[in-house]
């Protein structure tokens, strides 16, 4: 038996970077304490907690919903690297869904560092010891693990559809003018390609700075409900998750020898069909998307494989603006990961807390007119990829 599942309250604080954001239980109390407000219930409805980060020690969530209450539930630590805050909503969503709990938390938050990712545990073997060697096989250049995933995964698509540079500038640029309207972004200043393109290179031919998503601290939570708990306390019942899907790598992650795999192209397009499938629609159908542009270069590579455009058809369809508003379908209008930030544990249900509004209709000047079905893409490398579909109800 699965129940459906609703969205009844969501919460976001504004992302920061490193040094300017408060300790992660304030950050976190904060992002719960909107949810619940924007809910209209209490911490002691709560049943359930599914609580997302990536840097922090044992029982960090215990440490943050205790600033909120003492109730005793069920409280789980979750990390699942950039996927992590939609695990938790995935994790929540089932507890819902089978019966096992009728009210439950989604809570993501980051207290992160200035500077690249690293390792925190060097004395043990890397998760990410195979992703390493594939990409050391495939991308002969001396940068941060990081860029080499991702700007090879671009690289990939040049060499093989001729994709131009500029095209990844495009994608920075349309995200900046998405955020320009998102208070709660980190970066609102808008830029234009050009602007993009001068930045800093990172990797000439490949990469610039402003390409790259920023360290940043933040939090973001959601409230899932039944049918009948949102009845019997009053809850809004106006956005239900449709489908949602999370995969993991399979062999040819590693044996495609292709970068583009090696960074979830395979996973995100097995999550995008099983809930395409299992909610009975297509990509012509969505509305609004919140996607994983850690670099503007996945952005790209996520189009084609979450089905809104061709396989080798992403560049035609960044630069006939069928990404942005006047287009087939609006992409990261919060600004996205490139914009808004990319506190690790927090970017799932800052997607979720975006589109839930742009569902609602309260998104302002970001709004997408007309808005009735929104998907939310979030990969964490290692790997998982959670795919999830919400419906205006």
């Amino acid at each position: 038996m699965s129940r459906d599942v609703f969205v009844a309250g969501v919460g976001m604080i504004p992302f920061t970077k490193p040094g300017a954001n408060e300790p992660y239980p304030q950050m976190a109390a904060k992002a719960s304490r909107q949810a619940l407000a924007d809910a209209g219930i209490g911490y002691e409805r709560v049943q359930q907690a599914y609580v997302g980060y990536v840097y922090g020690d044992s029982t960090a969530g215990q440490r943050a919903l205790y600033e909120v209450g003492m109730t005793g539930i069920p409280i789980v630590n979750v990390n699942n690297n950039c996927s992590t805050g939609s695990t938790a909503l995935f994790l929540a969503r089932q507890a819902v869904a089978s019966g096992a709990a009728d009210c439950v938390l989604a809570l993501g938050f980051e207290q992160m560092s200035p500077g690249a990712l690293g390792a925190v545990f060097k004395d043990r073997p890397s998760p990410f010891e195979r992703f390493d060697k594939a990409t050391n096989e495939l991308v002969d250049v001396d940068l941060p693990l990081a860029l080499r995933y991702f700007g090879g995964a671009g690289l990939a698509h040049m060499k093989e559809f001729g994709t131009k540079v500029e095209t990844f500038a495009k994608i920075r640029a349309k995200a900046s003018r998405h955020a320009a309207n998102n208070p709660l972004a980190l970066f609102r200043t808008m830029v234009t390609e050009e602007d993009v393109m001068a930045s800093p290179m990172l990797w000439p031919g490949v990469m610039t700075k402003l390409m790259a998503c920023p360290p940043t601290c933040g939090s973001a939570a959601a409230i899932v409900c039944s049918a009948d708990f949102a009845a019997a306390h009053g809850l809004k019942r106006s956005v239900r998750i449709k489908a949602q899907a999370m995969t993991t790598d399979r062999s040819i992650t590693f044996e495609a020898r292709d970068m583009r795999e090696v960074v979830g192209f395979s996973m995100a397009l097995a999550a995008a069909q099983q809930v395409y499938e299992a909610a009975g629609v297509g990509p012509q159908d969505i509305d609004v998307v919140e996607l994983h542009d850690c670099f503007a270069h996945n952005e790209l590579v996520s189009y084609e494989a979450l089905g809104l455009c061709p396989v080798g058809g992403a560049e035609k369809f960044v630069v006939d603006g069928d990404n942005t508003y006047g287009g087939k379908v609006v992409t990261n209008p919060s600004g996205g990961l490139l914009s808004k930030g990319h506190p690790l544990g927090a970017t799932g249900l800052a997607q979720c807390t975006e589109l839930v509004q742009q569902l609602r209709g309260q998104a302002d000047k970001r709004q997408v007119e007309g808005a009735r079905l929104a998907l939310q893409h979030n990969l964490g490398l290692g790997g998982a990829c959670v795919v999830t579909l919400y419906e205006r109800v």
